[in-house]
């Protein structure tokens, strides 16, 4: 059964389908064969509901609402000019203010296809003109977009909260350490890269110009704060902190900066219900073939088949880490989690491996495979938005995907990199 359902999905796929049509015919036909007919088709529709149904999951609509208002507002811009005041004249100071501005843009959005657009917009030209080369660029900007992944609000990790029953406040500030560690480690990699190709520096701000972008920075900071002090703090539930964040994103840009008409936010909030009924859809159609895989006994069969229940947590921990790599280089993110998850749930559990460790891995096996090549979907995204040809988007990756492979190793055998926040949060 296995081979019938992942051939049929296959053949949809390469004949141009997108996800969710060969997610729906997956579970459709998969029902169809356990059930023999069509017989007990409303289950697959109780379950596409269920799939759904999760109050957690409202918090994924309201932070992509959130960073749609300030993509087209000036939140973006202003924390960009912050971060370039401070380290803009240092060799290398454009790159490492890229890959801070992905960073914190990040951590008011969740989302890495948002970051690309919203930061890598008016920086690519910057860079460029400053002497940067295009596929450099485009590499930095599509895999500094991976930290929005990882760095709270993830969407990525709401989903896998949502899926694995693991608690999306912890899964959060577990991915903070990882985030903050990429950072300085491609920060570094743009400083050689910079010396070796004698990319000249910037202007250095004075004092007073790098008060003015704190000060222009302050109102966007506090999304941040929203988010991270209010769910930590207790004030908030992620969901909650969530609708505060679309509250004060349209306080921000509609009242206090009035870059948004009424109009705008018409046009802002249809965007993201256009978006939000893709991931919800693609959510209620994972849910459904998830449950048939379940109910097929599938997972255990491929599991066995490989033999990962004789194996250790850290051979375990490689072997997930493998298999959502290679699955978000053909896959979309969100898919690859609603499909995945499941069948690594018992083996996670048999070995007692930490649910929120497991969680930031696969969230930043995620980030890593969405900016890699074949298929990786911000590849395709920078493409769309820059103009620029597949090739010369990918040639400049493969050094920061090593970066990022090493961090995912690094997670493996020091999980305390994720874990160290999240005990101070929530001690045990």
């Amino acid at each position: 059964m296995a081979t019938v359902l992942f051939s049929v999905m296959i053949v949809l796929l390469l004949l141009g389908f997108p996800m969710m049509i060969p997610l729906l015919v997956g579970a459709s036909v998969g029902f169809v064969t356990l059930f023999g007919g069509l017989g007990q088709m409303e289950t697959m529709v109780q379950q596409m509901v269920a799939g759904i149904r999760p109050a957690s999951l409202i918090a994924v609509p309201m932070f992509i609402f959130a960073a749609d208002i300030m993509t087209r507002g000036q939140s973006a811009g202003r924390l960009i000019d912050m971060v370039m005041a401070f380290v803009g004249h240092v060799r290398g100071g454009l790159a490492v203010s890229t890959a801070a501005a992905c960073t914190m843009f990040g951590a008011v959005s969740g989302s890495t296809q948002a970051t690309v657009v919203a930061v890598g917009s008016p920086l690519r030209p910057r860079m460029l003109k400053a002497g940067y080369n295009d596929s450099f660029v485009l590499a930095l900007i599509i895999n500094s977009a991976d930290i929005a992944f990882l760095i709270p609000p993830s969407i990525g990790m709401i989903i896998y909260g949502v899926v694995s029953g693991t608690s999306i406040a912890e899964l959060f500030i577990a991915g903070i350490g990882p985030g903050l560690l990429i950072l300085v480690l491609f920060s570094i990699y743009s400083m050689i890269y910079a010396r070796r190709h004698d990319v000249p520096t910037e202007p250095k701000s004075s004092w007073a110009e790098r008060g003015r972008a704190v000060q222009g920075a302050l109102w966007p900071l506090g999304f941040p704060a929203i988010i991270i002090g209010g769910i930590y703090g207790g004030i908030f539930s992620p969901t909650e902190a969530a609708a505060a964040c679309v509250l004060y994103a349209l306080i921000l840009e509609v009242i206090v900066f009035r870059s948004l008409s009424i109009k705008g936010v018409y046009e802002t909030a249809k965007s993201t219900g256009l978006i939000t009924a893709v991931v919800f859809i693609l959510v209620a159609a994972g849910a459904a073939f998830s449950w048939v895989i379940s109910f097929a006994q599938i997972p255990q069969a491929i599991l066995s088949g490989i033999g990962i229940s004789e194996m250790g947590p850290i051979a375990v921990l490689f072997v997930i880490s493998i298999a959502f790599f290679i699955g978000c280089m053909f896959v979309d993110p969100i898919v690859v989690i609603l499909i995945l998850v499941p069948i690594f749930a018992p083996v996670v559990q048999s070995t007692g491996l930490d649910p929120v460790l497991v969680g930031t891995i696969i969230t930043l096996q995620v980030a890593i495979g969405s900016a890699t090549p074949p298929f990786g979907c911000d590849i395709f995204t920078a493409i769309a938005v820059f103009k620029r040809p597949y090739l010369e988007v990918i040639r400049g990756t493969p050094p920061f995907i090593i970066i990022l492979l090493g961090v995912a190793v690094a997670l493996i055998y020091f999980p305390q990199i994720a874990l160290f926040l999240r005990d101070l949060a929530f001690p045990r």
